[in-house]
This record gives structure tokens, sequence and C-alpha cells, in this order.
């Protein structure tokens, strides 16, 4: 893939119209309370043209692969995947699967200064996560505009912890997913994502940290773990290798665990001793010519030599 993850975001952004630190709680059988239990899952868009040609066959693949757990990247119209809320749960279930978090951009027209209150269209988006059964609403960008100067990027991280209180009413919360972007640009002379975590509430807003993402800005999962310990309930494991172009246009692509240059496993294993994670989702974007679904595969034999 080269840069189409962020076109990807973007174009879902303009088309949708419509804590814990305690690894030994179990998975609630109740719907609407944040999930604090170790797992490994899988961010669709991994499987994103499988996904757009047969979901129904593509999840059935992943469940006999062995994941249990998935993550959405296709929230439209308040369908995922085609799919009503109510109609998804019941097929993840029928597969044994279930989705303790999932992908929907917060835009500017989410929040309603006037009113001084969401949208219907974010509201709808929370409640269909409720029925579903997440445990974390989260948003994988942020508009240029609501990051141009810091007074806006103030306002816009004021949003994010209304939404944690908007998601804590239905016991999830709010998340946060990085790109490149936060690891490049300063405000005042301070990296963005340095001011998202400083200015988000721990109670209320998690960060998914994607420390592949950040690699070809400079940035490195574990300085930003021991910067911000506990900090990093859920993560995107993914690994990196060189790339003509690169998915954020910075020379790099994702790639199989554990055959690039990032340390997914150190990266890991630190996040789960002092970063607070407990999600740790695979996602492989590029496949250097492997199936996405075999990638898949492998990924998921490899995170699970670990000791996760």
């Amino acid at each position: 893939m080269q840069n189409s993850r962020r076109k990807f975001i973007q174009n879902a952004s303009l088309a949708f119209v419509g804590a814990s630190l305690n690894p030994s709680a179990l998975w609630s059988k109740s719907l609407n309370t944040v999930d604090t239990k170790r797992l490994i899952g899988i961010q669709l868009y991994s499987v994103r043209e499988d996904m757009k040609k047969n979901p129904l066959e593509t999840l059935t693949a992943l469940s006999k692969m062995g994941y249990e757990f998935v993550e959405h990247a296709n929230y439209i119209n308040r369908k995922f995947y085609g799919w009503t809320a109510t109609e998804f749960k019941k097929v993840l279930n029928d597969l044994g699967l279930k989705m303790p978090s999932g992908h929907t951009v917060m835009a500017a027209k989410h929040w309603d200064n006037t009113a001084k209150d969401f949208t219907d269209d974010w509201k709808k988006t929370v409640d269909d996560a409720a029925t579903l059964g997440q445990a974390y609403v989260i948003s994988p960008w942020m508009d240029e505009k609501l990051r141009s100067s810091y007074d806006g990027l103030m306002l816009q991280l004021d949003v994010f912890n209304k939404s944690g209180e908007l998601c804590k009413k239905s016991g999830m919360k709010f998340g946060y997913h990085n790109h490149d972007f936060e690891f490049r640009e300063k405000i005042n002379g301070t990296l963005i994502y340095d001011l998202i975590l400083e200015h988000t509430d721990p109670n209320l807003v998690i960060h998914q940290l994607d420390f592949g993402n950040m690699y070809g800005a400079g940035g490195r999962g574990a300085e930003w773990i021991n910067k911000y310990p506990g900090r990093f309930q859920s993560l995107h494991v993914k690994d990196e290798i060189k790339s003509a172009k690169g998915e954020m246009n910075d020379g790099y692509e994702s790639t199989i665990l554990g055959t690039g240059v990032v340390d997914p496993k150190a990266i890991a294993l630190l996040a789960k001793k002092i970063g607070g994670a407990h999600h740790f989702i695979i996602e492989q974007e590029s496949y250097q010519g492997i199936t996405p679904l075999e990638c898949a595969k492998k990924d998921l034999e490899i995170i699970k030599t670990w000791g996760i």
C-alpha cells in the first residue's frame, strides 16, 4: 500500500454521514464494561480487500486461524462492513469473535461548538460501539485544521476528553491512535504527541500506540512508553522495512512481525510491563507478495510465541 491508509481514513471520515491497568480482569460478559483482559487481535484494515469482497468469508478465515478479537476500520452510515451494529454483533458471535475496539474518525463536524455538544452522528457512533460491546471508541486521525494552532489543538483535546465522558456513560473509553505527523509537527516548540498525551485525561482517554506508523518520522515506541508509562492500554503491533515510498510517504512499509527493523516483540513486552498495555492489535498494511490472509496467519503464529 502506498499511502492509502491515510487516504482511506480521510475518505472514511468524509463518507460517514450519519483502565485501568489490571490485566488479570476477565472479559465482562455484559456489554459496556471497559475490558482489561490481555488479548491479541487484528485490525481488519490488514485484510481490507478481502473484507471488501467477502467479509463473512474473511472473518470466518480469521476465526479458523485462531483469532478471537478483531478491530474494525469500516463504519459508514451506521453500518460495519454493510451490517448494522446488531447484525454485526451476531456475525461475530456466531464465529466466536469479539470486537473490543474500533476505528471511527472524529472529525470537526462531530462537535457543535454553538450547542457545546456532540452531533447526533457522533452520539450514534458511540451508541453503536456500545451495542457491539466495545471497550474503546478510537479515532485514528486528527484533521489538520484542528491542529494548526495551540489554541485549536487545546480545544480539540478538550473535545477528546468530552468524548471520553460520553463514552463513560456506556462503560467505554474514547481512544486516540497516532500516525506520523504527531512526531514531525511541533506547536510552540513541543511535539504534537507530547501535547496530546499531556492534555488528555487518562481516566477518559486511552492512547493506542502504533509504533510502526511513527518509525519513519523518527518516533521510537520504547522511548514513548518509557516517557509516559501506563498511558498505552492498546498497541498496534507492527514491523517495518525500507520501501521506495512507504505507507506514510516516509520510506517504510509494514511487514511480517519480527522480519523488519522495529523489534516489535521488545516494544510489546515493554508495553506489557510498564505501558499499561492489554490490547495487542496486529496490523500489517503491505505484504511483499504474500496474501494478506497468509500474513495475518503468520503474524498471529509469531506473536503467540512472545509470551504476551
